[in-house]
Formats: structure tokens, C-alpha cells, sequence
């Protein structure tokens, strides 16, 4: 008589497989449902990116009828303003200053937790919206959307927050995914580029990190992008009115783009790392570190003189002088890309929220305006101008396709794509040679540091108060 394996009942045959449906049923519903939650934060960050864009621009514009009308009044404008801005930035939103791209990136390097949340909070986001739209109102050289990559986190951090509560919608988001998420989704959404928000969340945010390879960050970043395109159609940022011409000598531009814009973006970025007590003799430095508030008035004077000196070129984003550049439009003052970068650094050095992603495309267009008058007929003034926008931010952030991608995506120009990333190469090798560390990683580092230290000295002092009321309420032994 031989063994055979015992019949199944006909009860069991049909369990078993039931079963295994139901577990792989829940498990599709699971990832589903996390797909679900990620796309729809994705659609609350491109809508908190366009409303800041709306906000930004109402202001740009009240404040080119403010100073087209009174010129004058920049002297008095941006000292007050950048003092009152400085002054609630340090009361009520100390991890708002500055572009809020390092408090994503050392965000995203720290355990999950209340010091993470706090670089990255909500409530510290809205203040950025608010104190960045008066910047730009005071004439601030500032631009929104290194803020838009903050908020954008903020927002999707605390969108899966709020799912997560949920017990039955719990399904285990990583905050360092949900991060990267609605960083980028922030920059795709204000540039209206959502190529180059897939390559920054994995050139810039992925460092270091397994984000740079989930499918979830990248399809969230994506719709980010194309939600912003559908309701704000597929318009570039900077509109080209006739293609640029390339020819042999654009090499020779490529060239001088990269080594004098690897140059200047190289110090700028150092210089913005080593603040602003670097400048100051050595007798001041005292004083400007217990006064940041007048150190502060003291920057928006500068700028004040610098928009002077250029006919109020240097106030705001530099959008529109980058977009008249671009189409072969002179500019009044050939001192505009100097003039903005030093606007630029004195706008940092007051400590106030704002980016410089778009102040250094607007330096970059300057530096080009420069070049192309030294190479006049040997290429296309505006391809130069080009060159250069993606050169300097390549060369200031050491992020050398971000750049060329964005700087591609936002005038479409696709054809030079190759002159593009030739001189971001370029130039990102040259300013490493001047600043060795990246400027947001760098700037990161002190960002983590800060919020570590921070949250270690509320830990010990809640401890200790606990500590005190235990003892208190403890009862003397017999």
C-alpha cells in the first residue's frame, strides 16, 4: 500500500485561494491608496505654488508703480522694510530665512521627528509666503521659488501627516519621501517645468538618499508640474519670439560663458557662505551680531542705491530684464548683472525669507548682456545671454543639469540643449575650484545643526521640568 497526500476538503480548496485574494486584495488597496494620497498632496502643493506666484507678482508689480512713480522712495522703503521683516523673521520665523532650499535638503538628512517637522512646518512656510511677498514689494533682490520648494515640502509633509492619523488610511509614508515630493513638486509647479523638478529632486534633493530612485516622488513631482500646466496653460516662463541662431562660433561663447560665469558664481556662492560679518571690520562685527535687526536696515540701504544706480533694474526677481535680454532687448545700464549680484548678496546677508534661484538666472542674463558686447557677430547675442543665465545658476548651486534642464524647459529651447549642458558642466567645475561645497548642502549643514541643537535643549529642559515635578509631588518617606 503506497502514502498519497490526503485529499483537500472541498471547504479548504476553496479557502485557501479565497484568502490569499483577500491578502493580495488589501494589498493592492494599500499601494493604491498611497498612490491616491501622494497625487492628491501633489495637487495641494501646485496649488499653494500658484497662489504664492499670484502673490509674488501682485507685489513685483506694486512695486514697479511705486518706484517708477517715486524712485526716491527705495531710500526710505527697503531700510524700514527690511528691518521689520528681519525682526518678525527672527520672533516668529526663524527657520523661514534665507531660500528655504537648505531647510528641505537638511530636512531630509535628519530622523523623523519634531526637529525635522519644525524646518519644514507649516505654520513656519505661511510666514515665508508672507514676509517673501513683502520683500518683493519692498524691492527685495529675492526670488520665490527656492520659498516654493519649502512650502511646497511643508505642505506635502503635513498632507501625509494628516492622512497617516487617519487609522484606517494609515500606510506608512516616509517623511524623507513625502519631503522630496513636495519640494520638487514646488519647483515644477512655479517654473512650470516638470522635467527639471524630476532631475533637481534627483540631481540636488536625492544626495545621499533613496528618494532619488522612488517612482512615487517622481509621478507626484510630474503631476505637480502638469496640474500647474493645465490650469495655467503650457506657457514658458520666458517667452523667446524668434528662434536663436547657433553657428561655429558658439563654441567659442560656450566657452567664455562657462569660465567667466563659473568664476563670478563660485565667489558669489562663497560669498553668500561666509556672511556677512566677513565684510565688516573687525570692530564692527560685535555689533552687528547683537543688532541683526539694524544690520538688516542697513543691507535694504544698499540695495536701495544699487536700484538707484540702475534705474530700479536691480529690485525684485529680475524677470522682466531676463525676458527683454533674452529676446535682444538693451538694457539701460550695462552695470545690471554686477549690480544685481551685489543686490543679491546684501538681500542674503539681511537674513530675510527669499530664494536666489531667480535673482541668479536674472545675474547670469546681466553677465551674458556683457559677454555678447565683447563678441560682437561672433555669435547670436541672445544664444550668449542663454549661455550665461544657465552658466551662473549652475555655477552658483554646483547643480550643473538642474540647470541646463530648467533653463531648457522654461524658454523651450531644445535645440540648444547640448551648448546648454556643455557650459553648466563647465562652469559648475570652475566654481568648485573657488567653493568647494555646494552652496544649498553647505547652507543645509548649519540648518540641521541649528534644529539638533535645538530640539536637544528643549529635550533636556522638559526632562529636567519633569524631573522637578516628580520630586514635588513625590511623598517624604516615614
Amino acid at each position: 500500500m503506497t502514502d498519497s497526500a490526503p485529499t483537500p476538503s472541498p471547504l479548504t480548496a476553496r479557502s485557501t485561494p479565497r484568502k490569499k485574494r483577500g491578502r493580495h486584495t488589501r494589498r493592492v488597496s494599500r499601494h493604491s491608496w498611497r498612490i491616491a494620497v501622494f497625487l492628491g498632496g501633489a495637487a495641494v502643493v501646485a496649488l499653494f505654488s500658484l497662489g504664492f506666484a499670484w502673490l509674488a507678482e501682485t507685489m513685483l508689480h506694486f512695486n514697479r508703480e511705486i518706484t517708477h512713480a517715486h524712485g526716491w522712495s527705495a531710500l526710505l522703503m527697503l531700510p524700514i522694510a527690511f528691518a521689520a521683516i528681519r525682526w518678525l523673521t527672527l520672533r516668529h520665523a526663524p527657520e523661514a530665512r534665507g531660500s528655504g532650499i537648505p531647510q528641505v535638503i537638511a530636512a531630509m538628512s535628519m530622523p523623523a521627528g519634531k526637529a525635522q517637522t519644525t524646518l519644514v512646518s507649516l505654520k513656519q512656510s505661511l510666514w515665508k509666503i508672507v514676509l517673501t511677498a513683502a520683500g518683493l514689494l519692498a524691492g527685495a533682490s529675492i526670488g520665490r521659488e527656492g520659498p516654493s520648494v519649502q512650502v511646497g515640502a511643508a505642505a506635502m509633509l503635513a498632507w501625509g501627516n494628516w492622512w497617516q492619523k487617519r487609522r484606517r488610511f494609515a500606510v506608512g509614508f516616509r517623511p524623507d519621501a513625502l519631503i522630496a515630493a513636495g519640494a520638487a513638486g514646488g519647483l515644477a509647479a512655479a517654473f512650470n517645468t516638470p522635467l527639471a523638478g524630476v532631475v533637481f529632486a534627483i540631481e540636488e534633493l536625492g544626495r545621499g538618499s533613496v528618494v532619488r530612485w522612488d517612482r512615487l516622488v517622481i509621478a507626484a513631482v510630474l503631476s505637480a508640474g502638469f496640474i500647474a500646466l493645465a490650469l495655467v496653460g503650457n506657457n514658458p516662463y520666458f517667452h523667446i519670439d524668434e528662434a536663436m541662431l547657433t553657428a561655429h562660433g558658439s563654441w567659442q561663447a560656450v566657452l567664455l560663458c562657462a569660465v567667466l560665469n563659473g568664476v563670478l558664481g563660485g565667489l558669489f556662492a562663497k560669498a553668500l557662505l561666509a556672511g556677512p560679518m566677513v565684510w565688516l571690520p573687525s570692530v564692527a562685527r560685535g555689533w552687528a551680531q547683537r543688532h541683526p535687526v539694524w544690520l538688516a536696515a542697513l543691507c535694504g540701504l544698499l540695495v536701495a542705491f544699487l536700484g538707484l544706480l540702475t534705474a530700479g533694474a536691480t529690485y525684485g526677481t529680475g524677470y522682466e530684464q531676463s525676458a527683454a535680454l533674452l529676446n535682444g532687448q538693451p538694457l539701460e545700464s550695462m552695470l545690471f548683472g554686477l549690480a544685481k549680484l551685489g543686490a543679491t548678496i546684501l538681500s542674503y546677508f539681511a537674513g530675510i525669507p527669499g530664494g536666489i534661484f531667480t535673482p541668479s538666472l536674472a545675474i547670469g542674463t546681466g553677465i551674458g548682456d556683457n559677454i555678447a558686447a565683447l563678441l560682437p557677430g561672433a555669435a547670436d547675442g541672445r544664444l550668449i545671454v542663454l549661455l550665461s543665465m544657465a552658466g551662473f545658476l549652475a555655477a552658483a548651486t554646483q547643480s550643473p543639469i538642474t540647470a541646463a534642464v530648467i533653463v531648457m524647459e522654461m524658454t523651450r529651447s531644445q535645440d540648444v540643449t547640448l551648448l546648454l549642458l556643455a557650459t553648466t558642466l563647465l562652469a559648475s567645475f570652475i566654481s568648485r575650484q573657488f567653493c568647494p561645497k555646494p552652496f544649498y548642502h553647505a547652507a543645509a549643514r548649519n540648518f540641521r545643526r541649528d534644529a539638533m541643537q535645538k530640539h536637544q535643549a528643549l529635550t533636556t529642559q522638559l526632562s529636567g521640568q519633569a524631573n522637578a515635578l516628580s520630586e514635588k509631588t513625590e511623598k517624604p518617606k516615614a
